[in-house]
């Protein structure tokens, strides 16, 4: 549980490195890429939190609020990538 436990610090702390690195991007494409590393570290927050849960038997609403915000701001920046590369078409 404490390897899990560490891996998710070390993903959920990428997110917010990701984001902060996306909000200086010099160009949409840059811009992009950040938030792709975003969603990639956030995907995998989602994952530890899940093996948390279901391995660890950790449960709790705020476990459980964790795995639904995972969800809904990766659905945000999936959107944001997905219409700003449609755009730049």
């Amino acid at each position: 549980m404490r390897i899990l436990g560490k891996q998710l610090l070390r993903s959920g702390t990428s997110v917010a490195a990701h984001a902060r690195e996306a909000s200086r991007a010099r160009s949409e494409s840059e811009f992009c890429s950040k938030l792709d590393g975003l969603l990639q570290e956030a995907d995998e927050s989602g994952l530890w939190l899940e093996l948390l849960r279901n391995d660890c038997g950790i449960a709790g609403e705020q476990l459980e609020n964790l795995l639904s915000e995972t969800s809904e701001l990766m659905a945000v920046f999936i959107t944001m990538v997905s219409k700003l590369r449609k755009a730049g078409n």
